[in-house]
């Protein structure tokens, strides 16, 4: 029998020894009064090797237990943070005593009454008046990291990586930060949250493979979404001037540093607005997310210095390949573009002359792209949702761009589209790619092409990936890091 079976042999053993004297492992509840934190800070002041008489009722999980026969100390974790508590012979009471030294162990939770005193060496502590157990724990937890050291069982096991790193916690306390200080930012700039469908008859809205299903109750294939996109626009439509989704969208494709199947983007749309418009939002937010959450809008990014102060960087794609890559591909022949594709053997979407040049900056240009960077002016074939550049003598040049940060691509942006004729053009053309085997190319949707013949005003649509965002903004280095519970392969496998 291995250690850690041998504990849990004994642990179970306590635990019949427990019911057998008709005391509950497991109870219902208890009133917790103070935290931790709380508790810090409000006996800051209080001088070594001296007491308090005030009292305390506090819970937690029992992180480490040192016992020295008439004197035990115990490090209690609750959701605030750490405190001490210390059961001492004549202070707490010889059946509570005789309880803990029977029956508890680390890893389960107590609950605590007791007063307040401070240590010699400086340590706040409760001591122990009353000691109830609130939940017993069978498995003993990992000794710092001894047996969790792995990356991939930290994943997996959240909850042991929670309870024993508190700087995990604290990436997904900011996490709910950031996003608390997203919504501040655009509902006071007039935005409305809303919900748009999850389960969709069709999906669209970006170039990705979905994930498929069946609704048994109408007997039809659906979708989970790739994007909220084409149900916000409808809402356009419907006369609202300014809307916003924290959307959970899902995309069958791969998993690495930066993608995970199910992730966190917020879409907006702005009436009467352009791409120009969705750039100062985008660095404006940004800006203010960072202040507020971080009190500063310089963050240190896996060793580099980046700054979200504005205004950002501007650069075309044009401009960034022939500053990068030292090519002036608006000068080149679709040959010699080719021929550029194929020494590199870089991989493109298609293999006419705007995928060709989306290839090369995307091989060329993309990691030199440290500071927040807007690329804008892409090739048309980049997206079917998006209007022409406006200017008579530009061509086959979208109003769309997507912001850079740390050489990574963080959202998109767009123009929008919003003529029916030319719209149901382009995605008769997709659903014609589709049809050839293009998985990533989108479905004709006429129900959306009939919303636009209704008349939807120019409008500027903006997508940033909010765990991309958190990413930079607590210096972790994968998506995983920042998902409370990433996608993983079956531990079997």
């Amino acid at each position: 029998m291995g250690r850690e079976e041998e504990i849990v042999k004994a642990r179970l053993d306590k635990i019949k020894a427990m019911k057998s004297e008709g005391i509950e492992p497991y109870p219902y509840n208890f009133e917790k009064k103070e935290n931790a934190d709380e508790l810090q800070e409000k006996y800051k002041k209080l001088k070594n090797d001296s007491k308090s008489k005030d009292k305390a009722r506090i819970a937690g999980r029992i992180m480490m237990i040192r016992n020295l026969g008439k004197l035990a100390f115990l490090t209690v974790q609750d959701g605030s943070g750490k405190i001490q508590v210390q059961i001492q012979e004549g202070e707490t009471g010889e059946k509570e005593r005789e309880f803990f030294k029977k029956f508890i162990d680390s890893g389960d939770f107590i609950g605590v009454d007791g007063t307040i005193l401070r240590t010699k060496r400086g340590e706040l502590t409760v001591l122990a008046k009353k000691i109830e157990l609130l939940s017993k724990a069978i498995k003993p937890l990992p000794e710092k990291w001894h047996g969790l050291q792995d990356k991939e069982e930290r994943y997996r096991k959240r909850y042991l990586d929670l309870v024993m790193n508190p700087e995990v916690k604290e990436v997904f306390v900011k996490r709910s930060k950031i996003i608390n200080a997203i919504r501040e930012f655009l509902d006071s700039g007039g935005f409305l949250e809303v919900d748009t469908p999850v389960l969709q008859p069709i999906y669209g809205g970006a170039a990705a493979k979905p994930f498929m299903t069946h609704l048994n109750a109408l007997d039809m294939k659906i979708f989970l979404r790739i994007s909220p996109e084409l149900y916000l626009k409808r809402l356009i439509v419907g006369g609202f001037e300014g809307v916003y989704e924290f959307s959970k969208n899902f995309r069958n494709e791969g998993i690495d540093r930066t993608h995970n199947p199910e992730f966190t983007l917020l879409e907006l749309y702005k009436a009467y607005a352009d791409y120009n418009d969705m750039m100062k939002i985008t660095e404006e937010m940004y800006e203010y997310v960072a202040k507020k959450v971080l009190g500063t809008t310089e963050v240190e990014y896996q060793g580099k210095k980046i700054s979200f102060k504005t205004p950002w960087a501007r650069m075309t794609m044009n401009e960034a390949i022939k500053k990068h890559a030292k090519i002036d591909v608006k000068k080149m022949s679709d040959e010699k573009l080719k021929e550029i594709i194929e020494k590199n053997h870089i991989k493109t979407k298609g293999e006419s002359r705007g995928w060709l040049i989306a290839g090369i900056f995307e091989h060329f240009c993309e990691e030199h792209l440290i500071q927040p960077t807007f690329i804008y002016d892409y090739p048309e074939e980049t997206s079917p949702l998006c209007k022409e550049k406006r200017g008579k003598e530009i061509t086959n040049i979208i109003e769309r761009f997507e912001p850079y940060i740390a050489g990574c691509e963080v959202g998109n942006a767009y123009s929008e589209l919003n003529d029916p004729v030319r719209q149901e053009i382009l995605l008769e053309q997709q659903a014609g790619e589709l049809k050839k085997g293009n998985e990533e190319a989108n479905p004709m949707d006429d129900d959306f092409v009939s919303a636009l013949e209704s008349g939807m005003p120019p409008t500027g649509g903006l997508g940033l990936g909010i765990d991309r965002m958190i990413m930079f903004m607590t210096n972790s280095p994968s998506i995983r890091d920042v998902l409370l519970f990433p996608f993983m392969k079956s531990s079997e496998k």
